[in-house]
């Protein structure tokens, strides 16, 4: 259960604290002795990342921040501490715990209580037996002293909130979470956050034409779904929405091109970029961003079967393009594909997918990046650089250039689904350009949306990549036009 965050303006004496320091140097707030003092510092200046001081009645746990480094890093240090922390706050059962900062920088008790936070997920809904560390439980409340300000800690506390959401639904096996279960959940998050679903049934899409999402559904016994989600406040910002695009595949067997050996391993979470936009629309409805907002979801499994499409199928998309499968396991750019032109009616300011596209962005840049690249004016990927660094959720600029195109043309239909073995995550978004009328940025999230272990307080599994990033883009591209 993630814990409740509120602030306080005193510290009773006995209240188990978590104290950040910016200098050697321990607040007499503390009301810690003076042998406890000197074992923390102790501690500290031989290097050690933390200091714990057990008493009686409550825990002290002291960190000082690392001087090295951006503002960016030392956020990104306290996040991290935060996770190598959780086992031993875990192992001390507390009810609540207070966190607090001392001579450190404006910001410092935030990371933090993300960083614990964000630790703290478990998806365990479907054991049935307690494991033996169940009888240790992590603090149900954390209590932020001389923190964050309001609308900062709603921000912290609503981010968080859609992270858990994101993690949990990526975590669900597809026997539990189809394409139409997966639509179901989208529709109660928009009515607890505030913000407007619309789920198109086969019949609607059919009409439509959009001819990916229905190819990749033809190996399926579920039905697809294409879910528009609309965030619009009263008085937007912006005259032109923005769009999010998402790729719901609920799971990806590769289709009659299977995947072979491990490479099925968690492919429940190839929806993670449904997920992911799920989650942002949630954190800006929650926050009141004054941004019209629309997100798009095309969802479907890709499995084998009697009627599945196959290589060498000519499929006509939505916008009318005729495109020559190459490889059955690339449908996550079909479906995305219908959806991008399909974003065109609403004459988007600029479009931005998200999806677990392709193993070449994950061998480029393994977990520690996702990959991104466009058309756009520079300012958007500028400005997504920035908030990468800000939360963690870092990009890695790809070339986009047109050379690039020649790679998948077709010479029986306009286009191919697949190039060669060169450049295949490039490729992929140059496909995608192909059915965007308006300036897009594609972001992969083939390495970072799903880990065969923790990074740090970024969890194994479904650790809700992009959510974190997109939520804190959208909240800057707000405050940047709020300051015109």
């Amino acid at each position: 259960m993630k814990p409740a965050i509120s602030k306080i303006s005193q510290i009773h004496p006995d209240q188990s604290v978590i104290c950040i320091l910016g200098k050697n140097e321990i607040p007499e707030w503390l009301k810690l002795s003076k042998s406890e003092k000197e074992f923390a510092l102790k501690q500290l200046t031989a290097g050690e990342e933390y200091a714990v001081i057990n008493s009686y009645y409550k825990n002290t746990y002291i960190i000082r921040i690392n001087e090295n480094g951006s503002g960016y890093k030392q956020k990104e240090e306290l996040r991290k501490t935060a996770f190598n922390l959780r086992k031993i706050i875990r192992s001390n059962n507390h009810t609540e715990l207070v966190i607090a900062s001392h001579n450190a920088f404006n910001g410092a008790v935030e990371a933090f209580t993300e960083g614990l936070v964000l630790s703290f997920y478990k998806f365990g809904k479907y054991k049935t037996k307690k494991e033996k560390e169940e009888k240790y439980n992590y603090p149900s409340v954390l209590l932020l002293f001389q923190g964050p300000d309001d609308e900062d800690l709603k921000w912290l506390t609503d981010l968080t909130d859609s992270v858990y959401f994101v993690r949990d639904l990526i975590n669900e096996p597809v026997n539990h979470l189809n394409a139409p279960a997966l639509a179901d959940e989208i529709k109660k998050i928009g009515t607890s956050a505030g913000f407007s679903v619309e789920v198109l049934n086969k019949g609607k899409i059919e009409t439509l034409k959009m001819g990916g999402l229905l190819a990749v559904n033809k190996g399926s016994v579920d039905p697809p779904v294409f879910c528009i989600l609309e965030w619009k406040p009263e008085k937007p910002l912006n005259a032109s929405p923005l769009v999010l695009v998402g790729k719901g595949i609920v799971y990806d067997t590769g289709g009659l091109n299977i995947k072979t050996g491990d490479y099925m391993d968690n492919m429940k979470a190839d929806m993670a970029g449904a997920a992911a936009v799920t989650g942002v629309m949630a954190t800006i409805a929650r926050t009141g961003i004054p941004l019209h907002v629309i997100g798009l979801i095309p969802a479907t499994d890709n499995r084998p079967g009697g009627n599945a499409y196959t290589q060498g199928d000519i499929i006509t998309m939505h916008n009318g393009m005729n495109v020559e499968v190459g490889n059955t396991d690339a449908e996550g750019r079909l479906i995305l594909a219908d959806a991008i032109s399909y974003a065109s009616r609403f004459k988007p300011e600029l479009i931005i997918d998200i999806a677990t596209l392709t193993g070449s962005a994950a061998m480029t840049f393994g977990v520690q990046a996702i990959a991104v690249m466009g058309n756009a004016d520079r300012k958007y990927f500028r400005l997504l650089e920035e908030c990468g660094n800000e939360v963690y959720e870092r990009t890695a600029e790809l070339p986009f250039w047109e050379e690039y195109g020649e790679l998948i043309k077709s010479d029986i239909a306009d286009i191919r689904n697949v190039g060669g073995r060169e450049a295949g995550a490039i490729t992929a978004g140059k496909f995608l350009e192909n059915f965007a009328e308006y300036p897009m940025i594609h972001m992969d999230i083939a390495g970072t949306g799903s880990l065969k272990k923790d990074d740090f307080y970024r969890l194994k599994d479904g650790p809700g990549s992009g959510v974190r990033l997109l939520s804190t883009f959208i909240k800057k591209y707000a405050e940047g036009l709020m300051a015109k």
